[in-house]
């Protein structure tokens, strides 16, 4: 009698613990944010370029990077960085962005900025351009930026 008291014993608390393990919450994953986004308004309607600028905040205690930017306003966008060679002021694309763990990378203008190309429509000021980044482990973050005619 008492090896099938144990034996019930056993079982409830085998199934206490497999309820518990099925119905705890997954951890929810730190992914970075892009905060205070914004485009610098073209001066003509027709330009074919535009230029994005805000704060990656990575808040995570791992680094991530950014590997590729997207939106369905451009046909091509990317990320670029402002650099002076031999004193001229030249641009190159940036192949991964690194974001550091508890820290913060700034895309500002005459340094790290997103270079949006071949705008679908032409941007007005105040308009929202929509703008998803691709991290390298494959998750994205989403993010809006307003056109701006200056700096917020």
């Amino acid at each position: 009698m008492n090896t099938t008291r144990l034996l019930c014993l056993l079982a409830v608390l085998a199934g206490a613990a497999a309820a518990t393990t099925v119905h705890a919450a997954p951890a929810k994953a730190c992914v970075p944010q892009f905060r205070a986004g914004w485009v610098r308004l073209p001066p003509a309607p027709s330009t074919p370029m535009a230029a994005g600028f805000g704060t990656f905040v990575n808040d995570c205690a791992q680094p991530a990077a950014v590997a590729s930017a997207s939106s369905r306003g451009f046909d091509d966008v990317s990320l670029h960085e402002s650099v002076q060679v031999d004193g001229v002021n030249r641009m190159r694309e940036v192949e991964k962005l690194a974001l550091p763990a508890n820290g913060q990378v700034t895309l500002a203008p005459g340094g790290l900025h997103l270079m949006l190309m071949q705008p679908k429509q032409a941007l007005v000021e105040g308009a929202s351009v929509p703008v998803t980044f691709k991290l390298e482990d494959g998750r994205s973050i989403e993010a809006t930026l307003q056109v701006r005619k200056t700096a917020p």
